[in-house]
């Protein structure tokens, strides 16, 4: 199944899961343009793995063949999807795709470190070739701990759109210096601080700027768009509600879609205040009252379904790694933080693009909250994919109810360049439902 980040503490951090540098030096990694017209980006994965993506949305993980090329497995499954990708030598930058050629396009990039804050932080900007002036998007972080550098598709994939991409490994992480930090506002001092070197960088050919940020991104990009001025703003499976609501109505959903609800619900609940206390007492107290709220529901059925973001870490993890690890993995996180007051007064163009399904970070208030100031006349777009969750893949699901992610909304990549490019969206995007 695939490893997710969810949208304000990293799940897997606290195993200390910092992805493999070592994929970063892979000469194959590049956006690709084939003698059929289409595009390919070959990026890295998790460890020494690759991972090709196309515009509409399909992706695989490639695992070495028997004959030297490489198969792909469907998505984020085990399965193989018949795909087979073999490379020429690095110096030529030749690709074979299911036997049609294509060449690596090579853009013009720009490597740099600017200061925030009085922190060093490297990033670079990505041009597209062929346009004068072109629009820019910083992309914004996630909770994760790996490098965007090394990992964020994207940064070939807009630039392959005619797009520019400034990309940064956030504070703490990768090539950058600082201590790995949750604070939004630190990060949204941080991605203000990008815009004004992907200005720099780009020069005269700059155009319009904006911010593309995923899952915690969601609370961190409108924030940053207070501190500078940028014409758009795109979220990406975010949230209009504080971290803590956002535990709460996981571990809500994670119930009310198995089947139970009434005086169910409260009690899930309970679990998930004794697991937050844990993490308001910065992981050192608080694990006789979680201990004790959960003995006292374990042996009900709904139990086995609670999960949730934060109280699936305190009920998975034991205590001493909670202990030791807890306070940095989670540093600076600002469980109260809500959005609204930005989000009510931001004059900044946004659009939010959320999955249907999501069950790391339930849309349903959001999505109110969003329409809602919509109707007070905030320029907002609101577009929600069905059968699409948390990092808007599409998935299916095994026999055991386990959900493997199998590829992205097929216009959900030329939806963000549609708004990019000129602040507008389509009538329609798939069947995707829109709210503007």
């Amino acid at each position: 199944m695939r490893i997710f980040v969810r949208g304000w503490i990293p799940v897997v951090a606290l195993a200390c899961a910092q992805l493999a540098p070592a994929a970063e030096q892979d000469c194959r990694i590049g956006f690709y343009r084939l003698r059929d017209r289409t595009g390919i980006d070959i990026g890295a994965s998790s460890g020494t793995s690759l991972r090709w993506r196309r515009r509409d949305g399909t992706s695989g993980e490639l695992v070495p063949g028997a004959d030297g090329t490489l198969t792909s497995k469907l998505g984020w499954t085990d399965r193989l999807d018949g795909h087979r990708i073999s490379f020429s030598d690095c110096s030529s930058g030749g690709i074979s795709v299911d036997g049609i050629a294509g060449r690596r396009v090579v853009f013009e990039t720009r490597e740099t470190n600017f200061q925030s804050g009085g922190v060093s932080l490297s990033g670079r900007l990505i041009e597209p070739r062929g346009v004068q002036r072109y629009p820019i998007v910083v992309l914004v972080h996630g909770s994760e701990s790996s490098s965007a550098r090394e990992f964020y598709a994207l940064q070939r994939q807009l630039p392959a759109e005619g797009i520019g991409a400034f990309v940064y490994d956030k504070r703490g992480t990768g090539a950058s210096a600082g201590t790995f930090t949750h604070d939004y506002h630190v990060l949204a001092a941080d991605a203000a601080s990008a815009v004004k070197e992907a200005q720099r960088l780009a020069g005269a050919r700059a155009g319009r700027i904006g911010f593309q940020g995923t899952s915690q991104g969601g609370w961190v990009a409108p924030l940053a768009a207070t501190l500078t001025h940028v014409d758009f703003v795109v979220v990406g499976y975010g949230l209009a509600v504080s971290p803590f609501d956002e535990d709460d109505e996981t571990v809500t959903l994670d119930l009310t879609r198995h089947g139970f609800g009434g005086d169910d619900i409260p009690k899930a609940l309970e679990i998930a205040r004794a697991a937050q206390n844990i993490a308001l007492r910065n992981f050192q107290g608080g694990y006789e009252d979680f201990d004790a709220v959960r003995a006292r529901y374990a042996s009900a059925p709904w139990f086995r379904y609670v999960r949730g973001n934060l109280t699936q870490v305190i009920l998975t993890q034991p205590r001493e790694v909670l202990r030791e690890q807890g306070p940095a993995m989670f540093a600076g996180i600002l469980p109260h933080y809500d959005p609204m007051p930005v989000l009510r007064t931001l004059d900044t163009p946004q659009l939010w693009i959320l999955g249907a399904d999501d069950i790391d970070a339930p849309p349903a208030r959001t999505v109110s909250r969003l329409r809602g100031l919509m109707r007070a006349g905030r320029p907002i777009a609101t577009v929600v994919y069905p059968r699409a969750e948390h990092g808007m893949y599409e998935y299916e699901t095994d026999a055991a109810g386990e959900r493997r992610s199998t590829r992205q909304p097929a216009t959900y990549l030329p939806l963000m360049v549609d708004f990019i490019r000129d602040g507008k969206i389509r009538a329609r995007y798939a069947d995707s439902t829109i709210y503007r």
